[in-house]
């Protein structure tokens, strides 16, 4: 009963949102919490609501002064300079474009932080799209793919995969090092495919293969907010900000530093209290529209984590594995790692579901290795940017302004067709058996 109710509770999610039926607020906050009183939960469902709130307390004040401060930073033109730098390296020829979105986005996901990644390269690259008219969609799907690919040490799938599993870091890594490389190569031929489509698609493609620069053009009241002399210190600020977030994140959590560095931003550029109540306002609407989003998914994750119908799905799924086909899941989980990050939030997989898929495939002879490993090919790396399981999703589309449904179904193939060449590289490569 339970695998079934925590089932149907993800189809109709899914559905809801991807028909758009419902926007994903309120799909996260009805639909998990119907699911729990169908079950016979009662009032259990508010501890379990109340549960998940907690648990992302911290990420919502995160995202909600990471938005502030960004968007403080902006106004006063920080990012200017460097828009012009990237426009001057890539020209206005979309291949080049969306391959140097895809480097930018890359560079900054090196610190394993999706939200950081995310949160810098949209910003940055989203004025250049415009200019040109490019597809909102090839941005979050460049930036996305940079992202997913990114299954280095310290980042938090690889982290949760050593800890369920008991295993070494290295154990997991260093095998699947020629595998990351082989999923860069295919991550940057998409990009260059999309780039193309581009051109195509905006009749760009002539003798010299680009067209005029556009003109900087601001408003008069966006260079009344600049501050031009502030560039360097924004500049050293962030690089604080963020470089404190990589070091001492386990002690200073992210959400303090962006409450920070968002105060020092707002009292440097603008000192008027009048216009630091103006640039809070600014940029209220969007901070409190992902806050409710992530507050929302706090209630779907504690609703499905505390009635145990993650738990009991994954039981039952693991328990329709033929003893025969043993041999086979390393490659099976490899192919469905991705999708799954559809179904599972990472605690729940890394920590619920893969220790027992771990736990039956030794049984039957398989190295939990080879699990972990198979695992990280998807599950929560290129999976994560479009799962509506992580905060990270609706901040590319918050960025980006565009729909969940249109940014999952543009974006899905090509993160999936990573997960799909990254395992037929491990089997290639001799580290799964087939």
């Amino acid at each position: 009963m339970l695998p079934l109710l925590g089932l149907a509770t993800i189809a109709v999610l899914l559905a809801a949102i991807l028909s758009k039926r419902m926007s994903p607020l309120v799909a996260l906050i009805v639909v998990p919490i119907a699911a729990s009183l169908i079950g016979g939960f009662g009032l259990q469902t508010s501890k379990f609501v109340l549960d998940g709130l907690r648990s992302l307390a911290p990420v919502v004040g995160m995202f909600v002064f990471a938005i502030l401060y960004f968007g403080t930073i902006t106004d006063a033109g920080t990012l200017d300079p460097i828009i012009d730098r990237i426009l001057r390296a890539v020209g206005t020829k979309p291949t080049r474009i969306v391959m140097g979105t895809t480097l930018l986005a890359l560079l900054i996901h090196l610190d394993g932080s999706g939200a950081v990644c995310f949160l810098v390269t949209i910003p940055a690259m989203l004025p250049l799209y415009d200019r040109l008219n490019m597809d909102r969609r090839v941005l979050a799907a460049a930036a996305s793919m940079a992202a997913g690919i990114n299954f280095l040490p310290w980042t938090g799938p690889m982290i949760r995969a050593s800890a369920s599993l008991g295993l070494p870091v290295s154990a997991l890594f260093n095998p699947l090092i020629p595998v990351q490389i082989v999923g860069l190569v295919f991550v940057f031929g998409m990009a260059w495919w999309l780039g193309r489509r581009e051109e195509k698609r905006l009749g760009l493609i002539s003798a010299f293969g680009t067209i005029e620069l556009p003109r900087r053009e601001l408003t008069d009241e966006q260079q009344a907010l600049r501050r031009p002399r502030n560039f360097w210190f924004n500049i050293v600020l962030t690089v604080i900000v963020l470089g404190t977030m990589v070091v001492m994140g386990e002690k200073i959590p992210p959400a303090v530093m962006f409450m920070v560095g968002f105060c020092i931003a707002l009292l440097v550029n603008y000192p008027d209290v009048n216009m630091q109540r103006q640039r809070v306002d600014a940029h209220a609407r969007a901070a409190l529209m992902m806050a409710g989003i992530l507050l929302a998914a706090g209630v779907f994750t504690g609703v499905m984590q505390g009635s145990g119908m993650l738990k009991a799905m994954a039981q039952a799924a693991v328990g329709l594995v033929p003893p025969g086909m043993a041999g086979h899941i390393p490659v099976a989980l490899g192919i469905l790692s991705m999708p799954l990050s559809m179904l599972f939030d990472p605690d729940s997989f890394y920590f619920g579901v893969l220790p027992v898929i771990a736990e039956v495939a030794g049984q039957l002879g398989v190295p939990a290795v080879h699990v972990g490993q198979a695992a990280l090919l998807g599950q929560m790396t290129t999976g994560f940017p479009v799962s509506p399981l992580t905060p990270a999703t609706f901040l590319v589309v918050g960025l980006t302004g565009i729909e969940l449904a249109d940014h999952q179904k543009f974006t899905f193939p090509l993160l999936f067709g990573a997960s799909i060449v990254m395992t037929i590289a491990c089997v290639v490569f001799g580290i799964f058996p087939l």
